[in-house]
């Protein structure tokens, strides 16, 4: 079978992996991704169970099989676990956040992050993360590209198929790179903020991702002030010794989503759209490429078919 994605960021390149892996010959339209890319921003959390908190059943399912795949494709995955945490003001929103998730178990967190000052958190043990730009440039070094497409076409092309997919909408994410040598932190941390819910993720050598914030806006431009200010506000909740750190990059893009946050697989004509990861590109785009290939492969209709 000959088959032509459209899009590079990480569903296309996913889709692509996936239906090579399994016999298709398989071509992406688009250019390698880079900046332009909602997925050159992300967090790579692979944290199913922390998104159960917000998120319908189907995330957190799908998504349990994101570690394993990225790792069978020879990306690092660091399976270190997400540690949540609250200001000690706000211990019930912490209570509110275990009861509305599961997988994890109530820890001290001098265990699980000595730097950190807060006392009581949720470590969720079997999660993980990955860094979304050394992933995304493992796939895109074993796919071909092409300018035409041929064959079965696949649309990922995220919030620009709206031509085709006019109910997409987009959330707008910001996020702060930062590099704070003084705190050590491996995994990870999810911080409920009341007003600005923060996680940061581990890059390794004092480096740090912030994120992130969702508006719902289709902007695609560099971050508000507004927004970085609450960001590194939220950052120095989490650890005072955070407001000297250096503040490396600034980014932001808007994500694709339907009206109810789920993906879908939808076909428009003859081509076969797989759309709508929200802020779950790196755990979920996995089960899709999967579930498009049984779908063209097998003859399986995805559960996620409309």
């Amino acid at each position: 079978m000959r088959v032509t994605v459209i899009g590079a960021g990480v569903a296309g390149l996913c889709v692509a992996r996936e239906l090579r892996a399994r016999g298709a010959e398989v071509a992406v339209m688009g250019a390698a991704p880079g900046p332009e890319a909602c997925s050159w921003w992300a967090g790579g959390m692979l944290a199913p169970d922390c998104e159960g908190e917000s998120a319908e059943e189907p995330v957190v399912r799908l998504g349990r099989e994101a570690a394993d795949w990225w790792q069978a494709q020879g990306v690092r995955v660091h399976r270190r676990g997400t540690l949540v945490v609250s200001p000690q003001r706000d211990a019930a929103a912490l209570a509110r956040f275990a009861r509305r998730s599961g997988g994890h178990r109530e820890v001290d967190v001098a265990e699980i992050e000595p730097a950190l000052p807060q006392r009581r958190g949720l470590f969720f043990a079997g999660e993980a993360h990955l860094a979304p730009r050394e992933a995304l440039a493992v796939l895109a070094a074993g796919a071909e590209f092409t300018r035409r497409a041929e064959g079965r076409v696949i649309d990922c092309r995220g919030l620009s198929a709206r031509d085709a997919l006019p109910d997409l909408r987009g959330v707008r994410g910001e996020t702060v790179l930062i590099r704070c040598p003084d705190v050590a932190i491996s995994r990870p941390v999810r911080l409920l903020h009341p007003r600005m819910p923060l996680y940061l993720v581990p890059r390794g050598e004092g480096v740090y991702l912030l994120g992130a914030t969702s508006v719902e806006s289709d902007g695609r431009g560099p971050p508000t002030v507004r927004a970085v200010l609450e960001l590194l506000s939220a950052a120095f909740a989490l650890h005072p010794a955070l407001a000297e750190a250096e503040v490396l990059e600034l980014g932001a893009d808007a994500r694709p989503a339907f009206a109810d946050n789920l993906p879908r697989v939808r076909r428009v004509g003859e081509v076969l759209h797989v759309n709508g990861l929200y802020r779950h590109g790196f755990l979920l785009a996995p089960a899709m490429a999967r579930l498009v290939a049984d779908h063209l492969l097998l003859g399986i209709e995805p559960e996620v078919m409309e």
